[in-house]
């Protein structure tokens, strides 16, 4: 007799925990419904990246002068430049142009003051949005920073450094 109360209280001790286990897995699923969706339909939705983000630096081989000006200001002296002089033309030709971007440190000496050159930031691997598409009512712009002002959004101070790539 003993045993069956005694396994009757067991199977109660046991119950009661299983509803506080089903319990606790529907607050978190409570919880996880109350949050925005961590994905984004990406063709119609794009994030907007912050001001400080630092993307991939984009280069034109054939607008490149070989003026070596980048190799000058990078404090760490990280471009390899080179290039061959032709005489018949009297011009630098430039033959071979890299960045370790593994070393790079990002400092954006070459771009800030050198505009005229061809190193900027490259749109789409930046993640920065063109006009075209900023301005279309069909795409939605997602931003999940909570310190961007409600409304329009101010363009970045060195938007004119970067290109847009779309052909």
């Amino acid at each position: 007799m003993f045993s069956i109360i005694h396994g009757l209280k067991n199977y109660n001790q046991q119950a009661i925990q299983a509803a506080r286990y089903i319990g606790q897995g529907f607050l978190v699923t409570l919880d996880h419904m109350n949050r925005l969706p961590t994905t984004i339909q990406y063709p119609y939705e794009k994030l907007i990246p912050s001001e400080r983000f630092r993307g991939r630096i984009h280069f034109e081989f054939d607008k490149c002068i070989a003026c070596e000006v980048c190799v000058r200001v990078c404090p760490i002296n990280l471009p390899v430049v080179d290039w061959e002089l032709k005489k018949t033309i009297k011009k630098k030709q430039l033959k071979k142009y890299s960045i370790d971007f593994g070393v790079c440190i990002f400092c954006e000496y070459e771009l800030s003051t050198y505009n005229r050159h061809e190193l900027n930031y490259d749109q789409i691997a930046l993640g920065r949005l063109p006009i075209s598409i900023i301005e279309d009512s069909t795409i939605e712009n997602i931003s999940n920073l909570t310190s961007l002002p409600k409304g329009k959004i101010e363009r970045h101070i060195y938007s004119q450094n970067i290109t847009n790539i779309v052909n």
